[in-house]
């Protein structure tokens, strides 16, 4: 006689959903990235870095790359980051004051303040490649 029987079931533990997806994806981070440069460019210390605004360019770059750090499906394909920030000489201060800004601003998106934490975390591990001064 044959028996014929079922695969057991291996059962697995549902994956939590990338930091990206629980901000919501891509408007989230697009929403997190406008209301950051709101908060740069009204700060006399930091707006000093944008003297011409800010192309849409350059926001898309920013939007594409926290996306991927925060686990989306972007792929980051714009300048490198410590070549292109090189001249502006970035203090450790203004990198510090720009995270304030980020999480200033994920607060009043209503991130929850795990997540917030886990994303200036992801931002600070940036911080050897625009801090230059």
């Amino acid at each position: 006689m044959t028996v014929i029987t079922e695969p057991e079931a291996v059962a697995t533990e549902p994956q939590a959903p990338s930091i990206y997806e629980a901000i919501g994806g891509r408007p989230s981070v697009k929403a997190a990235v406008d209301g950051l440069y709101v908060r740069l460019f009204a700060d006399p210390e930091l707006s000093r870095y944008f003297p011409a605004g800010l192309s849409d360019r350059h926001r898309a770059y920013v939007v594409t790359l926290l996306g991927e750090a925060f686990g989306g499906p972007e792929r980051y394909r714009g300048p490198d980051l410590a070549a292109a920030h090189r001249h502006l000489r970035i203090s450790n201060a203004h990198f510090d004051q720009t995270a304030a800004h980020l999480d200033a601003v994920l607060d009043g998106l209503g991130v929850p303040r795990e997540l917030t934490d886990q994303i200036i975390g992801i931002v600070a591990s940036l911080r050897p490649h625009l801090v230059t001064a």
